[in-house]
């Protein structure tokens, strides 16, 4: 077995590696074609697709509505042995539907904040969610390559 064979994830290592963490970094491709990086808060769809929601005018959608390539990672770990990830590179659905916004956009803030549900942040909660379901693009990450590794599993 390869030193890369030993470290990657298994789909449901995946899936809970994905479900423990809450930040991803997204690259999309500018107008130069350099590389831009952000941070953003994300949810797991239930086909197993990164999703997020960022303001319709960012730099991210101009750059996803020119070219949907883009990768996206979710990391931990602060030792060398403890490092682990997951890299999908793919391609970038925008979504433009007000409900489907809010649903996802509700499901990054449930998640962000901790609560469990959407009823949980209460109706000034929800009004505020609202309002910025009118400003905003939900992106699902459409992988074409999925990456892992789990350094945990080396010693």
């Amino acid at each position: 077995m390869s030193g890369r064979d030993a470290v990657r994830m298994s789909e449901g290592e995946v899936a809970d590696f994905l479900a423990a963490n809450l930040k991803v970094q997204v690259a999309s491709v500018g107008r130069d074609g350099a590389p831009h990086l952000a941070t953003l808060f994300y949810v797991l769809l239930d086909t197993g697709e990164i999703a997020f929601w960022t303001y319709g005018r960012s730099q991210k959608i101009r750059n996803l509505e020119r070219d949907p390539r883009v990768s996206a990672l979710v990391e931990d770990g602060t030792d060398y042995f403890e490092l682990r990830g997951v890299s999908v590179s793919g391609t970038a659905e925008l979504v433009r539907e007000p409900d489907r916004i809010f649903e996802i956009g509700s499901a990054v803030a449930v998640r962000m904040v901790g609560a469990s549900t959407l009823d949980d942040l209460g109706d000034i909660g929800r009004e505020a969610l609202e309002k910025q379901a009118a400003k905003r693009i939900a992106v699902i990450v459409r992988p074409g390559h999925v990456a892992t590794w789990d350094h945990r599993k080396m010693v």
